[in-house]
């Protein structure tokens, strides 16, 4: 997990990690921050050692399996740190995530292969077409979306999330 460390120690990481946090400030809903992105990389791990190695998996040299790992924890720790640029100029967070993304990905790394399939898991971690996937998009796509503990939340009743999308019972 030597790569994953350095993004979470990356100076552009925490810049955008600060800017998620003052613009989420009197939000009262679900954050995006560091617990929301290990939340996502844990779930997707799980997910990922039910099912074995992505369908999706660029070849990678070394051990495959901490390659894979490697980029299911990149994908979650970046896949939302664009959020303030939706609150500032009304950007999709996730367009703006894989924006902020490559040059993080790439000081830490992340081979071209690999950061190509990490954004376009990240662009496509709102994308519901991918749910399904055995993909590091349908991986992202699925923890994303459980991750949220809407069973426990003291503001669940003024969400707008419609009551399907909503979390109830714990799954894991």
């Amino acid at each position: 997990m030597e790569r994953v460390n350095k993004i979470m120690n990356h100076g552009l990481f925490q810049v955008y990690l600060t800017k998620n946090r003052k613009a989420e400030e009197n939000r009262r809903f679900c954050r995006h921050d560091m617990g929301h992105f290990l939340d996502v990389a844990r779930l997707a791990m799980i997910f990922y050692l039910q099912n074995g190695c992505l369908s999706d998996s660029v070849p990678v040299s070394g051990d495959s399996e901490d390659a894979e790992e490697e980029m299911i924890y990149a994908a979650a720790l970046l896949h939302d740190i664009g959020r303030w640029k939706q609150y500032e100029l009304g950007m999709p967070h996730e367009k703006a995530s894989a924006l902020l993304a490559p040059e993080i990905l790439s000081d830490c790394g992340f081979t071209e292969k690999e950061t190509a399939q990490i954004l376009e898991a990240i662009v496509n971690h709102r994308n519901e077409a991918v749910k399904e996937e055995q993909s590091l998009r349908g991986l992202l796509y699925r923890a994303d979306k459980m991750s949220r503990s809407c069973f426990c939340c003291e503001a669940e009743g003024e969400c707008d999330w419609k009551g399907s999308k909503k979390n109830s019972e714990l799954c894991y």
